[in-house]
């Protein structure tokens, strides 16, 4: 029998503008009445977010007679709260369940719901049992959904049987959702198609289609353009001409929902996987990466591709560095080193750009909110910056902070510049010194559709970006539907009214943009005067609105709730198996209490003369099977960060409670 974790209190009932999946049918709790029910509070814009659909996506299908997910869409940016934007996401992410639409967070409120992603599972009787916020809690809910399967059929309180769900229409056409694409050697076009999981090559024209890499299924999966599976393609590269004959591909993918990094080779549409195991990289995990094992040796590197045509150079390579000598063409380390890549765990890279003085690949990993290296010729992946926390901090790049980094692109500089998606930013990266620079953006919770001053301008959500011959940086500014210029210290509009911008080339020697209009399935080509100078247009700044948490001044009780699923205990073999850290927007907020430590509670002090600010929170809890007959017992790491806006008030709660699972 399932032990209690919560008072037992009646669930709230579900209030928004609108139904989607429902086939124009509201829900009520009532109709719910016999399922296991989780509500899944989710913004289109998170990453997070992103990772807990995935998540759940088995679990739906194993329980679909006895359990109903309820997608709450709480938006955080303006664009979000669109119903129709909201609708394309919906058919974007391939999201199976019903969706309640909830611009002004009125079910989020009553929830109390405080960080994108929030679990809540509610049992057949309409009773909350568990609240869990963040990502990589797909093992404990699938034990609750077990445990209450049991109890409510003893019970007789189970009703089994379909449920609300009604499926839409899918979009027909050539394009779904495409992301990202590139111009290629012969003037062809190659399409990240991601709602089709696939590959498109185009002709020059845009439209006309010479063929698709990829099944058209979801799946990882290598080999020729009609077995080969993608999915969620993003970001695209082609292979420096110098390294294609090495490494046996020409473009390389960053295949964003396998974590993973693939290599197309454009004479037959061989895809093979470089880099990623297909699993997510969780911040803290011990498994992040796999272990050498010998006895995996050989039928791993049989798998690996030919490297080039061999003549003295790469014949000298290959005696070094293969099985069987300069006649065995297959990469091969030295035995005392472990091969990298394809035994790193990533976590959603969503771009892709080659950077000259690095030598090497670098992928913007929009799933942990940071930037890696990858050097496929010396068989590496790598950190390059981002310290994992999401937010915006300048510096050098071990101690930055990134938030969804979505885009990039080198100038004839060597500068990469990175679109920024969450916190609606542009910034660059100094690969010599490895320093980063934001030209344009404030914060997680600052955006809008601004020109002007670049310290003033604001951005709303951009996921690409390019550079124009004369240095100047155009961003596709994704959920304001623009292009924008960012030259001389300076923001500007050239174009609007689009669906979606998420990809830029640059054409006609940068006479012409080829945006792709993720949303509205298609290229589109944008002349650019002879003299850029575009409008100057002002929408105005907004700020994310959120909730407030009223807080005593002085003292405060920080409390993060953890209970390990029943049959798994703490895990702590690899070192402690809690982290909690805390900061706060401005600084001055905490006068006690910021740092990292393990415990998962904490005495804060905030200073009586900030009236306001945001409390930063990561949290972080490992368990596994505590069954010690188990030989591998199963572990899992539960992880989220909260941004909890907070006012000081006289009088108010001297305790804050934050749900990692409970």
């Amino acid at each position: 029998m399932r032990e209690s974790r919560l008072p037992r209190v009646r669930a709230s009932e579900l209030v928004g503008r609108g139904w989607l999946n429902t086939g124009g049918r509201d829900v009520t709790l009532a109709d719910l009445r016999g399922k296991i029910v989780i509500l899944d509070f989710w913004t289109f814009c998170c990453i997070n977010c992103l990772h807990v659909l995935d998540e759940l996506r088995s679990l739906e299908e194993q329980y679909r007679d006895v359990l109903v997910i309820v997608g709450v869409h709480s938006p955080k940016f303006v664009h979000e709260a669109d119903p129709v934007a909201l609708a394309a996401a919906v058919e974007r992410y391939e999201v199976h369940h019903p969706v309640l639409d909830d611009p002004q967070l009125v079910t989020w409120s009553a929830y109390t719901a405080r960080a994108w992603p929030t679990l809540v599972v509610i049992d057949p009787e309409g009773y909350v049992v568990a609240q869990m916020a963040g990502e990589g809690h797909q093992h404990n809910v699938e034990i609750l959904v077990r445990e209450l399967v049991a109890e409510h059929e003893a019970k007789g309180t189970l009703h089994r049987g379909d449920g609300p769900y009604v499926p839409p229409t899918p979009t027909a056409g050539t394009l779904r959702f495409p992301a990202k694409a590139v111009a290629l050697p012969d003037g062809h076009l190659l399409v990240a198609d991601a709602g089709h999981h696939s590959l498109a090559e185009l002709e020059a024209d845009g439209e006309t289609l010479v063929r698709r890499i990829g099944s058209g299924e979801r799946g990882l999966v290598d080999g020729d353009p009609s077995t080969a599976r993608f999915a969620e393609p993003n970001g695209l590269c082609l292979v420096p001409d110098e390294l294609r004959r090495w490494l046996g591909y020409d473009v390389l993918v960053a295949d964003t929902v396998n974590h993973a990094l693939r290599g197309v080779r454009l004479s037959d549409g061989v895809v093979t996987t470089v880099a990623g195991t297909g699993e997510q990289y969780m911040v803290g995990a011990a498994d992040n990466f796999l272990a050498w094992d010998e006895d995996e040796a050989d039928e791993e590197l049989a798998s690996m591709p030919v490297v080039g045509t061999p003549g003295d150079e790469v014949a000298a390579y290959a005696s070094s560095l293969t099985v069987g000598g300069a006649g065995d063409r297959r990469p091969r380390p030295d035995p005392t080193f472990v091969p990298g890549p394809r035994r790193q765990k990533l976590s959603s890279p969503w771009d892709v750009v080659w950077s000259q003085p690095l030598g090497a690949f670098v992928v913007a990993m929009a799933g942990n909110h940071t930037l890696w290296v990858f050097d496929d010729k010396q068989g590496s992946i790598e950190l390059l910056g981002g310290t994992l926390n999401e937010g915006l901090l300048d510096g050098p790049l071990h101690e930055a902070w990134f938030a969804q980094p979505s885009g990039l692109a080198v100038g004839t500089d060597d500068r990469i510049w990175l679109a920024d998606s969450e916190t609606s930013a542009l910034r660059w990266v100094e690969p010599v010194d490895r320093t980063v620079h934001t030209v344009v953006g404030e914060g997680l919770f600052d955006f809008g559709h601004r020109d002007g001053p670049a310290d003033q301008a604001r951005l709303q959500h951009p996921l690409g970006v390019a550079v124009l011959p004369d240095g100047s940086v155009v961003v596709a500014d994704t959920y304001n539907g623009a292009i924008r210029r960012y030259a001389d210290g300076s923001v500007s509009t050239l174009a609007t009214g689009l669906a979606e911008p998420s990809g830029i080339v640059v054409l006609d020697g940068g006479s012409t943009l080829l945006v792709v209009e993720s949303a509205a399935h298609r290229l589109t080509r944008i002349a650019l005067p002879a003299t850029l100078v575009g409008q100057i247009l002002d929408s105005g700044a907004h700020r994310t609105q959120r909730p407030v948490t009223e807080l005593a001044p002085g003292e405060v009780r920080l409390d993060v709730v953890f209970t390990p699923a029943a049959g798994q205990k703490y895990d702590d073999r690899y070192g402690p198996s809690t982290r909690l850290q805390v900061s706060s927007t401005p600084p001055g907020l905490l006068l006690e209490g910021a740092g990292d430590d393990v415990p998962l509670d904490r005495v804060l002090r905030l200073d009586p003369s900030v009236a306001e600010g945001v409390l930063h929170v990561t949290a972080h809890a490992a368990s596994c099977d505590a069954d010690p007959a188990i030989e591998y017992p199963a572990c899992h790491l539960n992880a989220q960060d909260w941004g909890v806006p907070v006012r000081l008030v006289e009088g108010a709660p001297t305790t804050l409670t934050l749900p990692l699972h409970g």
